[in-house]
């Protein structure tokens, strides 16, 4: 997931809400706009009668501010990139992994990742995961003019184009097209190119989408053809009907995001119950509900049940390209890719 937003809803919906109702008090769960859904976390309602509570961001450093500002959620998800700088800030204490009896079965290559900035403590739990490539209408655009992330310059698609409003899915896109498939040992002059790329492109698109339901607008009202795009756009779009292609094999490659969550250091609920949700979770009876939704699920023995030709068709399927990894970063090479961002959509 990027780690600014992964909405299933408008971003109007994304706002801090009032909590759900017939909520379970003891566990204030703070995430994104659609992660409230039951099915997500049977388990939990199974054991509980009834759903934590729910309050939402729009993005992670809305959450950020927040949380810093004082409001005390006790679960927060919270995408790989972002973990350092929520780390570093204190606001977060360990999970105990004995007490996650899936976390043995947790997918390695999330697990594996070092999101605790050598503290030896396992901060982040990871959930979800997905994939950004390009989405396109097969109507309009022929297939070769995808085979590379080059088509993000196309003078022939100016005004027709789409990159989400999410700094780590954009420098995604541009660490891939300048050659760099990993953020982590990206050197200043990678950073350089990468941003001279997207200040190149900027000229060529007809905005930045901000969630999925606008994406699906666009792309459906035949304002964009090529959009830089979260795998949950292809079954989506292909369920109304509409003749969408979703190319993750680029020479240069595509992307794959990773969020999950966090437990708060201060919150005021249920320690049990903390655990009690992210158990259900991560349960298996999650995996399939998730899938739906367009999420691969952490869970690599549940995973493991689904067919590869289910996985293909929410975008999940094998890629046989470079993949840029959205794994933590420095918190300064964040800053500085987040400052630079909102220069260029500024139009500097």
């Amino acid at each position: 997931m990027s780690t600014a937003f992964r909405l299933t809803a408008t971003t109007a919906l994304a706002v801090l809400a009032t909590p759900i109702s017939a909520a379970d008090g003891d566990l204030i769960v703070f995430d994104y706009a659609g992660f409230e859904l039951p099915e997500f976390h049977s388990a939990y309602v199974d054991a509980h009668g009834a759903s934590p509570e729910f309050t939402f961001f729009g993005d992670e450093e809305e959450a950020f501010q927040k949380m810093v500002s004082g409001f005390r959620p006790d679960v927060s998800h919270v995408c790989a990139g972002s973990v350092t700088k929520w780390v570093a800030s204190g606001l977060l204490e360990p999970w105990d992994t004995s007490r996650i009896p899936a976390f043995a079965d947790l997918n390695a290559d999330l697990t594996g990742q070092d999101v605790t900035e050598g503290t030896g403590n396992t901060y982040f739990i990871p959930l979800d995961f997905g994939s950004t490539g390009i989405a396109y209408n097969m109507d309009e655009v022929p297939a070769e003019d995808v085979a590379s992330l080059d088509v993000f310059r196309n003078p022939k698609y100016a005004q027709r184009i789409t990159l989400p409003d999410n700094v780590d899915d954009a420098y995604a896109l541009a660490y891939l097209a300048t050659g760099t498939t990993d953020w982590t040992t990206a050197t200043d002059a990678q950073f350089e190119a990468a941003s001279a790329w997207l200040r190149e492109v900027h000229s060529n698109l007809r905005t930045y989408w901000t969630d999925p339901a606008e994406l699906a607008q666009l792309l459906a009202m035949g304002e964009v053809l090529v959009a830089w795009a979260w795998n949950e756009t292809l079954p989506t779009m292909t369920e109304e009907g509409f003749p969408i292609g979703y190319q993750q094999e680029a020479a240069e490659g595509s992307s794959l995001w990773l969020c999950g969550y966090v437990n708060l250091a201060e919150g005021q609920g249920s320690e049990d119950k903390a655990y009690d949700f992210m158990n259900a979770m991560l349960d298996p009876s999650s995996t399939r509900p998730l899938l739906e939704a367009g999420y691969g699920h952490s869970n690599a023995a549940a995973m493991a049940q689904i067919s590869a030709e289910e996985l293909a068709s929410v975008g999940l399927g094998e890629v046989n390209a470079p993949v840029l990894a959205q794994l933590p970063m420095s918190k300064e090479l964040r800053e500085k890719q987040s400052a630079t961002f909102e220069r260029i959509k500024a139009g500097f």
